[in-house]
This record gives structure tokens, sequence and C-alpha cells, in this order.
């Protein structure tokens, strides 16, 4: 696809570790090109699959770090997966393998966590003990239904990769026997999910992301633009016809000459 396409391009979601920062480093041109993207009228949404922290928190860093946010501009895996849950299992009770400020978003949204659950909702999990793969585990087998706030296998990280929701979700697995419904990019809840929210339709919006299994699946998946960026997970050498997106960047900052 040539790069003036994304001259027609109503709203942007964004990735945000590899693709608008790393860890704490801002990425070149990332905050320019949400400036800049903002001012020529066009809509932001920063989406990121990673649930192990609270949207708020991803608000403050997005402020600390200059790019500007209100809540309504960030939308985590685990606000699809609840959203769901709301929708198609109201009351249910759920047992959570996440963070602490992944429970306090579930408890938030009126969402019951028991030991005693018809669900089991796992994801990245970065305070995860053995205890609670053990009751996972004996809750599925058990016959509770298994869900996955996001695939992701390997979180990106300044000193590299560690394990995400995606090989927590592969471990249980492993000894259960049951695969997850997995929920985040590049699944279609999360489409319909942002398409709902900004009122853009799919035609006109573009996902900008650095992973070819999430971000760009997002888009190939579900009509949406796929836009990758070279500055986090995938490497070059990786992108095949199978996985190719409609546009290969170094960075995000390369958009910035289309707004």
């Amino acid at each position: 696809m040539d790069k003036q396409a994304l001259k027609q391009i109503e709203l942007y979601v964004l990735d945000m570790d590899g693709t608008i920062y790393l860890g704490e480093k801002i990425l070149p041109g990332a905050i320019e090109f949400v400036k800049t993207a903002r001012e020529s009228g066009r809509k932001i949404v920063f989406f990121t699959n990673n649930a192990s922290k609270n949207p708020n928190n991803y608000v403050d860093k997005l402020n600390r770090m200059g790019f500007g946010a209100e809540r309504c501009d960030v939308v985590t895996a685990g606000d699809v997966t609840i959203e769901y849950l709301k929708r198609n299992r109201p009351g249910e009770a759920v047992y959570l393998v996440g963070t602490p400020a992944l429970e306090q978003s579930f408890k938030e949204a009126g969402i019951r966590l028991s030991e005693n659950a018809s669900i089991v909702v796992s994801s990245f999990d970065t305070t995860l003990t053995y205890e609670k793969l053990v009751i996972a585990c004996d809750l599925i087998r058990n016959g509770a239904d298994f869900y996955c706030t996001h695939p992701d296998f390997n979180c990106p990280t300044e000193n590299g990769f560690i394990p995400d929701s995606g090989a927590i979700a592969a471990l249980i697995t492993a000894s259960t026997g049951a695969k997850p419904k997995y929920f985040g990019k590049p699944h279609k809840e999360t489409a319909d999910m942002i398409s709902e929210l900004f009122g853009v339709p799919f035609d006109k919006t573009a996902i900008v992301g650095d992973r070819l299994y999430t971000d760009i699946a997002l888009g190939k998946n579900n009509g949406l633009m796929s836009v990758l960026v070279l500055s986090g997970e995938t490497k070059i050498e990786e992108v095949n016809d199978e996985n190719a997106p409609d546009i290969i960047l170094d960075g995000i900052g390369e958009i910035i000459k289309y707004l």
C-alpha cells in the first residue's frame, strides 16, 4: 500500500511499548507525531495489550513523558475483557490470575472475584505464584471457562524480553489441555470496542505497532490499516507474504509528513 494512504486516516490506534516508548525511553518522533496528529483533527487512542497495570497508570506515564492523555484516550486488553464479561457473563464469579492493579480494575467494574468461580481469566501477572496456577488449573479441570486478556508471549523492556500473558496461558494449557478465549489485539472484540468508543469506521482507522501477531494481525483480521514500526519486537526478516502489514516504517515519526 502507498504511504500516501496514511493521509486518509482519521483515527490512529497506537500500541505503546515498542511503538511510542520502550520502558522509560521515548522513541524518536513519537511526541511530535501525537501532537501533530491531534492538531490536524485526527483522533489518537493509546492501546496496549499489557493488562498488568491499571489504565490510570498508563495515563500518568503518558502525561509524565509529555504525550498528554486522559483516561478516555487509553484502552487496554483488560478493558476489553471486562467489557466482554459485563455484557456476556454478568454476575458470574471470576478467578483472576493477574496483578493487584488488574484486580482493582475488575472490582471497580463490578466483577466479583472468587476462588470458587465459573470463569478463570489469566493475564500478564508479574505477581504470579504457584498457588495461583494451581487454583486456576483446578477450576478449569472442574469445568470453569478459560479466558485470557491477551496473547502476547513476551513483554519488551529496556533490558530485553520478559514472559507475558500468552506464556502464562500456555503453561495453564499445558497442564489442563484447555485453550483460552483470548481478548486484546488481534481479536474482533478489540476492533469493535475501539470503533464503538471513537465512532470512526474501520476503513478510516490505522493500527500502528511493533508486533506482527497482535498489532498487525488486528488490522489484517478486521479491515483496519496496519502499520508496522521496526522500533520494537519485530525485525524486517520476520515479515513474509502471510503476515505482511500494509505499511512498514522504521519508526512512528515517519508518519508526520503524511498528516
